[in-house]
């Protein structure tokens, strides 16, 4: 069963969140709403979404999630580019899990890029 609000961290229910992204209704608008939607995919465990939205020159032929981690909370940290004008955008974000009952997080700052008119994660930035 779906959770109520989004794991993205907006106040919307996840069905007319990320949800709609994910079941194909809608795409990205922007470079942070596509990295929101990627990390409710890892929360829900929807490994096809998150390959559809990999750029095809380093996405992984298969992707299998650590059933051990549990993703629960995210903070977008900072966003440059990634509107609707832009080609090319670059979220920096805090994702929030527990993995055997342990709190943790990792930290990244991820590349987008408008590919085919659709926003796909085009991997992590160096330092």
């Amino acid at each position: 069963m779906p959770p109520r609000t989004c794991p993205c961290g907006r106040p919307a229910p996840y069905q007319d969140c990320c949800g709609r992204l994910h079941r194909g209704e809608a795409a990205a608008t922007t470079a942070e709403q596509l990295m929101r939607s990627r990390f409710s995919a890892f929360a829900m465990g929807d490994t096809a979404y998150l390959l559809r939205t990999w750029h095809p020159a380093d996405r992984p032929a298969r992707l299998d999630l650590d059933r051990r981690v549990t993703w629960v909370r995210l903070e977008v940290l900072e966003s440059t580019g990634g509107s609707v004008v832009h080609t090319e955008g670059t979220v920096r974000f805090r994702a929030h899990y527990v993995e055997r009952g342990k709190p943790g997080e990792m930290e990244e700052h991820s590349r987008f890029v408008r590919l085919d008119g659709r926003w796909v994660y085009a991997g992590a930035l160096n330092g």
